[in-house]
């Protein structure tokens, strides 16, 4: 029985799921943390990439708050 016990602690089967399932978690609250400067900077990639004012007006944070997501 002591052995049975022993060789229950020592399991690790589940161990790199958990380690997963809590580095998301770390990311996802560090991204809404960030969640305006994340989108000021994806704002500034499109400019620059496009350079089109209506795809920076999409990704106006206010928006995304009120809304519940991009148009």
């Amino acid at each position: 029985m002591l052995k049975t016990i022993k060789n229950f602690i020592k399991e690790e089967d589940g161990l790199g799921t958990v380690e997963i399932v809590i580095i998301i978690a770390v990311l996802v609250g560090i991204a809404l943390i960030f969640r305006d400067a994340i989108i000021n900077f994806v704002k500034r990639i499109m400019s620059g990439i496009f350079g089109d004012d209506n795809i920076l007006n999409d990704l106006d944070p206010g928006n995304i708050r009120e809304e519940g997501g991009i148009n």
